[in-house]
């Protein structure tokens, strides 16, 4: 295919993510059953339920755990508790604290709830002590003590007026408290292990209670009785009571006695008849290996089913659950259907695939036995059961609605998505590997077999049947055509070419090699092996254009290899760490690598150049993959974090050439500008553009107009503020050139003449930049300096200059000029003239000579130091050095007379034209010198 218009591309921009938002404690779903609220370590995360985002994150400032936290049953007030011992009030629809205060207790708090009237918060702590706090007044109004150990569980009454508090701790007994007194009123006695929840019926004169003791029990509480202990032959984390005015005929209620829901450590939603003490319905779970059958199976704590929290939506008739996983579940009442999944805490993710179409869903292995399904429109999740043990591999077909996983249970799955309800289920599988399977890749041109690399160090082919099941429930049994030992240690990577006749694999032992597929039933042949990697080889991939391979590993390289002479073509060398996967993009003439460090690379494979460095993740980046029309990439890390980039190259040109195109339009206005003398709009035009020498430009055809100083000063006067502060920035640079000194000189006048200390120190940066002024401005001063010291003195050697034949009064007239000529401040020269010298000025002329001499050292001196004069002005200076000289001795020697009026008028002459040039000398430093009678900017600085 002709790579003619192919695009390299140059970056990726993050679109979306999948972090975690709970990592286990409490969970509370709001009043208008919009939000749930949940902990995830120093911070409370509110999710939406429709959008499955978190729009809300609440977080500590003192970066201590939340140990518990309630929300308000008017949805206003959310109180959370610290590790710190601290309570902080939270308006947490702006996330901001409102108010904090120190709580009493000596322990962290371990639970907390309000009263339905939203003025009353009790804490349980765990030193055995209840405070209870009105948050309205914001003082403490009660501490009950009595329990012993930890206090698991407060709830109020449901009715506010019996003012009575039902508390649990380690002891096992519900105690109730009566608010007026400030006394226990009952110790309820039933349980034989903590008691996880409370139920209390509409009209609040009965209570249902659940334990890990595997019982509930239902209490009289005008009694305060037990009415009825139901035993449920599981550890019970929570318990709900069904709404009593619904009809739920259909899961086996035919009474209206009470009926109630329980959530433990089966994973199974279960409905119970407290009259009779009866199971009348049993939630049926998909595929579950080890769930439903037999009631003595999956009571283990460890079983990641199991669930911790089960919370009533009254008004959408939905239960939502909390498994042990940490993922969230929405059930529609009464039929018990899975409305919506959330996962809170994916730990750490192995490996992630686009799936679907249009790669719609991403299909996530993480460090579980189950699969996850993500919707990128909305980021519901769907889980897959099927395997028993940590899967972690993964490969889509070409289609994208089959794939295939492989575990640490031996085992191998090929699952289908139904591409229009988007359902998931498993079609076939195949286990016959003798220890866990830690690689598979699929076939790229027909869905027709699967290939798997073992830890057992063998490869394995597996042919697919032409029809494959559309559902779970006839399975497909696959079995292996070809075994082969291929590596000596594990089979980290397997790839098959785009035409389906090659397979690569990656091992443990620092090799790849390169086998030949063949016809269908026939054996795998070893064509050749690559060797180089210093250290293991962690993954394997072939060009989808040319016959090349790229192979990473764990010694921080990627190498291109010939797949003709099995020799090594390339080696791309930038991670710190293992580069554990890589992936072609481009039509193969780019890579994209991910590494140990948490970084992702992209690589132009025929310049060598990491062109761009994506980071996202804070740990290893075991997934990476990209999508069928190459436009997004996800990767997975073991942060827990799933992020999708998408590709801005085309994005990033566009702007790029529209802001091109923009400077050119802007560009032309500036010079249209200039051209008709809006100096104004033309300066202010140049600093937006933050040309430092576009904007020299306009402040020196500002200067070579008519009335230039009163044009800059009322054009300078007339920016704003931030505009002042451009120009003193720029002026700072200008002012570091001997060519453009005069042009920041001019403007820093302007600004030092109209603005205050204090106004000019406001200004951003200023300080520095006045700093940076005064080194330059004092070596510009010493230079102006030498420049009209030199000047005069060639002011005087042009009139102590002789013509041959000058008349004798031409002498005394210009001893009399010399006189005023030297009538300096701080003279250069000192012209001695001792008595009985002769007239010729020969011992006069020898000293001045000499004299000279230390003046001209002076002078290199000073110029080698000043760096910033141009060259082209120190070729001048000596110059016009040399010149004097020269006539000085000619004009020293002469005697003649002669033609003395013809030659003094030439000196006259001179001597004028020589002043018109120290004029305009000093009407150059003219500037420098009304600078230095403004306040020095030593004294504007300090």
């Amino acid at each position: 295919m002709a790579k003619s218009n192919l695009q390299f591309k140059t970056n990726y921009a993050v679109s979306s993510t999948i972090e975690p938002f709970y990592k286990g404690g409490k969970v509370q779903i709001s009043k208008d059953e919009k939000f749930i609220f949940c902990t995830c370590g120093t911070r409370v995360n509110v999710l939406q339920i429709v959008t499955g985002k978190i729009v809300h994150s609440i977080e500590q400032d003192d970066q201590e755990d939340i140990t518990s936290f309630a929300l308000s049953l008017d949805d206003e007030i959310l109180v959370t508790a610290s590790k710190a011992l601290l309570l902080k009030q939270w308006d947490w629809k702006q996330a901001q604290c409102t108010r904090s205060w120190r709580a009493i207790h000596n322990v962290p708090i371990a639970s907390m709830t309000f009263d339905p009237t939203a003025t009353l918060l009790a804490t349980g702590g765990c030193d055995g002590t209840i405070k209870l706090w009105d948050v309205v007044k914001q003082y403490c109004t009660h501490n009950l003590k009595g329990s012993s150990g930890v206090v698991h569980l407060v709830e109020f009454h449901p009715d506010i007026s019996l003012l009575q508090l039902f508390s649990s701790a380690s002891d096992c007994g519900i105690r109730m408290w009566d608010l007026r007194s400030s006394q226990c009123l009952c110790v309820l006695q039933s349980h034989y292990s903590p008691v996880t929840s409370l139920a209390f019926t509409p009209d609040g004169a009965s209570m249902v209670s659940s334990g890990r003791d595997k019982i509930c029990t239902v209490w009289d509480l005008k009694s305060r009785t037990a009415r009825r202990t139901v035993p449920v032959y599981e550890a019970v984390e929570s318990v709900v009571l069904l709404p009593e005015d619904e009809d739920f005929s259909e899961i086996g209620v035919k009474t209206k006695e009470i009926h109630f829901i329980t959530a433990g450590s089966k994973g199974v939603l279960r409905v119970w008849d407290a009259s009779s003490a009866r199971c009348v319905f049993a939630q049926t779970l998909p595929s579950a290996p080890s769930a439903g059958g037999s009631e003595e199976g999956g009571e283990e704590y460890g079983d990641p089913r199991s669930l911790t929290y089960c919370l009533p939506l009254p008004s959408s008739l939905r239960l939502a659950t909390v498994t042990a996983e940490h993922n969230i579940l929405l059930y529609q009442l009464p039929s018990f259907t899975t409305q919506q999944q959330f996962v809170g805490f994916n730990d750490e993710v192995l490996d992630v695939k686009f799936l679907g179409k249009g790669d719609t869903h991403i299909v996530v292995a993480t460090n579980s036995s189950q699969l996850k399904v993500f919707d990128l429109a909305t980021s519901s999740c769907k889980i897959l059961y099927g395997h028993t043990d940590t899967v972690l591999s993964l490969d889509v077909f070409k289609k994208g609605s089959l794939f295939v996983s492989c575990a640490k249970d031996k085992s191998v799955r090929v699952w289908r998505q139904d591409p229009d309800s988007g359902q998931v289920c498993c079609v076939a599988q195949g286990c016959s590997h003798a220890n866990a399977v830690g690689s598979i890749t699929c076939s790229r041109m027909k869905e027709s077999f699967v290939v798997s690399g073992s830890q057992d160090c063998t490869i394995k082919v597996w042919d697919l049947p032409e029809s494959i099941p559309e559902t779970d429930g006839d399975m497909f049994q696959l079995t292996a055509r070809v075994t082969e030992k291929a590596h000596d240690k594990d089979v980290n990577s397997v790839a098959v070419s785009p035409n389906d006749k090659l397979l690569v694999s990656g091992s443990q032992d620092r090799l790849a090699k390169l086998w030949s597929l063949g016809a269908p039933g026939a054996d795998l042949a070893l064509l050749g092996v690559f060797r180089g990697h210093r250290r293991g080889v962690w993954c394997v991939q072939f060009s989808p254009m040319d016959q090349v391979l790229a192979s990473s590993s764990a010694d921080g390289s990627v190498k291109l290899w010939s797949l003709q002479d099995f020799s090594c073509l390339k080696t791309f060398e930038g991670h710190d760490a293992s580069v554990l996967k890589l992936i072609f993009v481009s039509r193969g003439t780019q890579l994209l690598t991910s590494g140990s460090d948490g970084l992702v690379k992209l690589w132009t494979i025929k310049t060598n150049e990491c062109v761009k460095t994506l980071d996202a993740h804070q740990d290893k980046v075991w997934g990476l993959h990209a999508t069928r029309k190459d436009d997004r990439v996800v990767t997975a890390s073991a942060d827990s974090n799933i992020t999708v980039w998408t590709d801005v190259t085309e994005v990033e040109q566009a702007e790029e050439q529209a802001k091109q195109e923009d400077q050119i339009l802007k560009k032309q206005e500036l010079s249209n500008l200039l051209h008709e003398k809006k100096y104004l709009k033309a300066l202010g035009l140049a600093i937006s553009l933050d040309q430092p020498h576009t904007v020299l430009k306009v402040i020196k055809a500002i200067r070579q107009g008519e009335n230039g100083a009163k044009q800059l000063e009322k054009t300078v006067l007339k920016l704003r503020q931030d505009q002042k502060e451009s120009m003193l920035r720029y002026c700072a640079v200008w002012n570091t050139n001997a060519r453009s000194c005069l042009d920041a000189q001019a403007v820093i006048q302007v600004m030092l003449t109209h603005l205050s200390p204090e106004e000019l120190l406001q200004y951003q940066g200023a300080r520095a930049h006045l700093e940076g002024l005064i080194p330059y401005t004092e070596r510009h001063m010493q230079r102006i300096g030498r420049l009209l010291q030199a000047s005069m003195f060639l002011d005087y050697m042009w009139q102590k200059m002789r013509v041959t034949g000058a008349p004798a009064s031409m002498d005394s007239q210009d001893e009399e000029m010399d006189t005023a000529s030297l009538q300096v401040p701080h003279p250069l020269f000192m012209i001695n003239k001792r008595p009985g010298e002769g007239g010729d000025g020969t011992k006069e002329q020898g000293d001045g000579e000499e004299r000279w001499n230390e003046g001209e050292a002076e002078e290199d001196g000073g110029l080698e130091e000043d760096t910033n004069c141009p060259a082209n002005m120190e070729d001048d200076d000596d110059d016009e050095v040399s010149i004097t000289r020269k006539a000085s001795v000619r004009g020293q020697r002469e005697e003649n007379g002669q033609n003395g009026k013809k030659n003094g008028n030439h000196h006259s002459g001179s001597e004028e034209s020589s002043r018109e040039e120290d004029r305009g000398d000093q009407t150059e430093a003219e500037i420098f010198l009304s600078a230095a009678s403004l306040p020095p900017l030593q004294a504007i600085i300090s």
